[in-house]
Parts: structure tokens; C-alpha cells; sequence
């Protein structure tokens, strides 16, 4: 069975290389095939994997090269239930994606699908890499193949994005070589639970605190995490409708978890000390990103923009999972990501369908009453973002607030008015798109954007409606029916407390022994949390009732604007935030890890 572990990657990829090769021989169905049926596979591996990840990890040596007396020789996937579960949101996103883009690029050939093959393949590698250096090496490949995605087409406004996309990545990508240089000099070790037994054996000190921060950087640039998140509206804006399902849906949550996946068994331990200041500055993080992100989507028209910044709330709330440290909000921010990436990523190719069929992708402009089943997915998305029980979404952030012990009581109030603005603007859009509710003029969206920000195929409408609905549906019905998954909360929150087993987990790769199996108890969301998750959406309702009908024109001030205009397009802007946010974060972490 550990033979199917590196399946995911190299089947993507060796029929990327075959359409490259003798794609322009063949007609132009038979990408379409190829596409959907290796994703469709990929996706059935990698449930498996998931299956076979209940009591213990899954670690394949690539050529047999195995640890001897606890030293890596070798290269390693190490497949918890995380990456598993990662791995297989990856392949249905894709699989999806291929579906609904059925034919959408006869006029480019097989490049299209070439590209989103190397995508998939690197997703798959950088979830279930084990090695720090590969995590990088896999990283670069998603970003290559998402900048040329990017930029699909010959019209400013995508290239634009791409452009922004490549430079802020690049320089992302930079921070997490220089750091993976600095562990590498300090441990001599790629492997992640090596480099965590080396640093345990010299302790903590300077070099492994700009380790962390250049490593952490790096991974939450891709993720899109406020401040280094400016230039994933950009992209996410321009990209076509399949290409973007697959960016908020996994990539961004991809960023997100590798956090994760190098802090526990690499910075754990040496910091250890320090875990209640390193709490602070982490939640702040990620609760500055929920809240933003919900602001900005709210002063939104554009729908692909609007989902962009409500991506960076939602990761902003997962962020606040992995930053409270506990098992259980790990278990939470879990199910969360998976749950809401699947709901994100229905939400977008059900604003493609708007922009292929209507050619308007504006909340002020698209007329949809003409596609009510695209509608009902759009609805029912945006009441999942808003935190509607019991979805998929919702029991991952209960959990992952059940777990904010001590002082952090207060999150699920923060967390609820992130849920409400995201989910406000995103029903606010849907009535005033599909039932046709409220004035055609708000100020405090602003004027309507040149018709370059709708970049799809300017061709008559293809493909089925049928089959295009279909694909949103096939990705919102398990993102809202996750919760239903017999003992899912348990299977989370044990496989959470393995990661933070660092000795056993160690023992595991290293030197091949089994952890020690726990029963795994049964949380579930209380009273309070079905309370709060209720008042969550009847907060997003209202919020869009109000802005529908009640106007929201004398919002529209000095400070709003302000706010918007901080997005500007400018790349040289973003990367002088960047090093702002890069600086800002080194010296919190200067000042209380010391």
C-alpha cells in the first residue's frame, strides 16, 4: 500500500510531459479527457491514503534509501491525515475545475491542460513532502505553473496579475530559502523531524528565530496572510473562473498548513518556552487577516475580487487555529480549510458561470435570475462562509474555538464578525445578482471596473450549463456535508495529537516504530458554539438586508477609501509592505522570544 503514496505526483506529471510531447497531435478532447480523468484518480489515491492514515503516518523513502541509526539518507513523504485529506481537496478541486472548463480553451491547444497538470502534481508533492528543501522545490513549481495560469491570455489585466503574483512570490520564495539555508547550516538536516532533533540538542537562540521568521514569511506570502496578502486579489481577479476555484480553494490553504507542518516538529521544541508569547503574536496574525479580509470583500464589486478577500478572511480565521497551539484547534483549523476550500472553491466556478453565460462578473451589473441553480449554490456557499450549522465549516470552527483556552475566550465574538462580513457581502451579491434586490448604484463600491477585469474567453458561450453547475455542486455538497462524516472530529483531533507528539512522531520517520494508538475521543460543537454559529448568519443576513435596502452610501468616507486605496495594483507598494510586514514580524518576535 505505501506504493500508492507518491501516485499523486507522478501521475500528473508524467501526463503533463505526454501532452506536452504529443498534444498537437491529438484533438483537443482528449486533453480535456486526459485532465479529468488523471485528477479524478489522483483524488481516489489520495482519499485512500487518507483512509489508511487513522493510526499512523504513511512514510515512503524514495529508492529505499531508509534512516540508519536515525539519520535521513534519503528523501521522504511523510502522509499524515492533514496532507492526506489536503491531497485529496487538491485533486477534487481539479477534477472539478477540468469539468466545468470542458472545451474552454479550444483555441490554445493542450498548453492549458499541461499547466494545470504541473499544478496539480506540484500540490500534491508540496502536501505530502517530508523535506524541507522539497517543500520548496514543490513550491516553486505550483508558482510557476499558477503565474502562467495567471496569465492566460493576451490582455493587460491578467499579465498585470501575473506580474504581480511572480515578483511578491519570488521574494517570498527567497525568505523561505534563506531560511531553510540557515537550519540546513545550523543541523546539516533536510528532513523536517531531523532538522526538530538537531535544534532540541543545541536549544534556542538567535539564528533559529530568524530561521522561523524567514521560513514563516515565506510560507504565509503564499498563503496570502495580511500584510503579505495585496497581491492575491490581483491575481485571483484576473485568473479564469477555473484556474481561481483552484487558488482560493487549496493553494492559499496549502501556504497555510506548511506552517504548520514545519513549526511542530522543527520549532516546537526549541521554542517551547516561549509557546504563550509566540500564541499572542500568531493569533493577532491571523485574526488582523480574518478581519480584513471580510472588510475589504464587503467594499467589493467585482465577484472574483470579492472571493478573494473573503479567502484571506477565511484563512485568517484557520491561521487562528494553528496559532492557538492546542490539538484541538489544530483538528479544527483542519476540518476548517478542507470544508471551506471545497465551499470556495464551488463559489467560484458558480461566478463563472455568471461571467461565461452573462459576460459580467460585477455584483452591480450580472442579472442571473435566468440561472437559479447556479443561484442556490451561490446562496447556500455564502451562508457556509457565513458559519451556518452543521456544515463542514462550521464544526472545524467550533472546534478550533473550543480550543482558544485561557485568555483567548473572547475569539469565537472576533471570529463570528469576520464570518458576518464575509458572508454579508457575499449574500448581499446574491441578492442583488439573482433576485434583482436592491439600487444598481452603491458609492461605497465605487465606480464599475474596465471591462478588462473580466477575464474570460470573450467567445460565444460552450459547454453545458448543466455540467458547469454540476461541477460547483459536486464540491459544495461534501464542503457542506463534511460535518456528517462518521467520528470525523475524533479522526482529526487524534491525528493532531500525533503531530504534537514530537518524540513519538520522530521515532515514527526516523527510526520506523509505530506511535502509541490513544483512543481518540468524540468532540463535538456545544450549545453555545450551534448558538453563535446561528447568530453568525442572522448577523450576515441582516448585514446584507441592510446594505440592499437600507444603503450603506454614508460609508463611503475618507477612512473606507483609504482602506481601498491601500490595494493599488502597485507592485512596488506591495513589496514595500511586504518588507514592512517581514520587519514587523521579526521584531515582535525579537522582542518576546527572546
Amino acid at each position: 500500500m505505501d506504493a500508492l503514496v507518491p501516485l499523486p505526483v507522478a501521475l500528473p506529471l508524467l501526463l503533463a510531459c505526454a501532452l506536452a510531447a504529443f498534444g498537437s497531435f491529438l484533438p483537443t478532447w482528449v486533453g480535456d479527457l486526459v485532465a479529468l480523468v488523471v485528477s479524478a484518480a489522483v483524488t481516489v489515491v489520495a482519499l485512500v491514503l487518507l483512509a489508511r492514515t487513522g493510526r499512523h503516518d504513511l512514510v515512503y523513502w524514495f529508492g529505499g534509501w531508509k534512516p540508519s541509526h536515525g539519520v535521513a539518507l534519503g528523501i521522504a513523504f511523510d502522509v499524515d491525515g492533514p496532507a492526506a485529506a489536503l491531497a485529496a481537496l487538491a485533486g477534487l478541486l481539479t477534477t472539478a475545475s477540468v469539468a466545468f472548463s470542458w472545451r474552454y480553451f479550444d483555441e490554445t491547444g493542450p498548453l492549458f491542460h499541461v499547466l494545470l497538470l504541473v499544478f496539480l502534481g506540484a500540490m500534491e508533492g508540496f502536501a505530502l513532502s517530508g523535506d524541507l528543501f522539497n517543500l520548496f522545490v514543490f513550491l516553486e513549481l505550483m508558482t510557476v505553473a499558477a503565474i502562467a495560469l495567471t496569465g492566460y491570455g493576451d490582455e493587460p489585466a491578467p499579465l498585470q496579475g501575473a506580474l504581480n503574483f511572480g515578483i511578491v512570490n519570488s521574494i517570498g520564495a527567497f525568505l523561505l530559502l534563506f531560511g531553510i539555508a540557515l537550519l540546513y547550516g545550523r543541523t546539516g538536516a533536510l528532513n523536517l523531524v531531523q532538522i526538530g532533533r538537531a535544534l532540541d540538542r543545541r536549544g534556542s537562540d538567535g539564528l533559529v528565530l530568524v530561521a522561523l521568521l524567514l521560513v514563516t514569511a515565506g510560507f504565509l506570502v503564499k498563503a496570502g496572510l495580511v500584510p503579505f496578502h495585496f497581491w492575491l486579489s490581483d491575481a485571483y481577479a484576473v485568473a479564469p473562473a477555473p484556474v481561481c476555484a483552484l487558488y482560493s480553494g487549496v493553494m492559499s490553504d496549502l501556504g497555510l498548513y506548511a506552517v504548520a507542518k514545519v513549526y511542530w516538529p522543527v520549532f516546537s521544541g526549541p521554542l517551547g518556552a516561549h509557546a504563550t508569547a509566540l500564541r499572542a503574536i500568531l493569533v493577532a496574525l491571523g485574526l488582523a487577516s480574518a478581519l480584513l479580509g471580510g472588510a475589504m470583500a464587503f467594499l467589493q464589486r467585482d465577484l472574483k475580487r470579492m472571493l478573494a478577500f473573503v479567502t484571506i478572511g477565511q484563512i485568517g480565521i484557520g491561521f487562528v487555529g494553528i496559532g492557538l497551539l492546542t490539538a484541538r484547534s489544530l483538528a479544527g483549523t483542519t476540518i476548517y480549510v478542507v470544508a471551506d476550500g471545497l465551499v470556495r472553491g464551488s463559489l467560484l466556478l458558480a461566478i463563472g458561470i455568471l461571467v461565461r453565460r452573462l459576460k459580467a462578473g460585477d455584483e452591480l451589473a450580472a442579472r442571473g435570475r435566468g440561472l437559479p441553480a447556479s443561484g442556490v449554490v451561490f446562496v447556500l456557499g455564502a451562508l457556509a462562509i457565513a458559519g451556518l450549522p452543521p456544515t463542514g465549516g462550521f464544526l472545524g470552527r467550533a472546534l478550533l474555538e473550543d480550543g482558544a483556552t485561557g485568555g483567548y475566550r473572547w475569539l469565537p465574538i472576533a471570529l463570528a464578525a469576520a464570518s458576518i462580513l464575509s458572508g454579508g457581502a457575499l449574500l448581499r451579491a446574491a441578492g442583488r445578482v439573482y433576485l434583482g434586490w436592491g439600487s444598481r448604484e452603491e458609492p461605497l463600491l465605487g465606480r464599475r471596473p474596465a471591462p478588462a477585469e473580466e477575464e474570460e474567453p470573450a467567445r460565444a458561450s460552450r459547454g453545458s450549463l448543466a455540467v458547469m453547475v454540476a461541477a460547483a455542486a459536486v464540491l459544495l455538497v461534501p464542503g457542506l456535508g463534511l460535518a456528517a462524516w462518521p467520528g470525523l472530529a475524533g479522526q482529526a483531533e487524534a491525528a493532531a495529537l500525533r503531530t504534537l507528539d514530537r518524540p513519538a512522531h520522530a521515532a515514527e520517520v526516523l527510526e520506523g516504530r509505530p506511535p502509541p494508538h490513544e483512543p481518540a475521543s468524540a468532540p463535538s460543537p456545544s450549545a453555545a458554539s450551534i448558538a453563535g454559529g446561528l447568530a453568525s448568519v442572522a448577523g450576515a443576513v441582516g448585514l446584507a438586508l441592510l446594505a440592499l435596502f437600507g444603503g450603506l452610501g454614508q460609508l463611503a468616507r475618507p477612512p473606507v477609501l483609504r482602506l481601498k486605496a491601500l490595494h493599488s495594483g502597485v507592485v512596488t507598494d506591495y513589496v514595500a509592505w511586504l518588507t514592512a510586514g517581514v520587519a514587523a514580524l521579526g521584531a515582535a518576535f525579537a522582542l518576546t522570544l527572546r
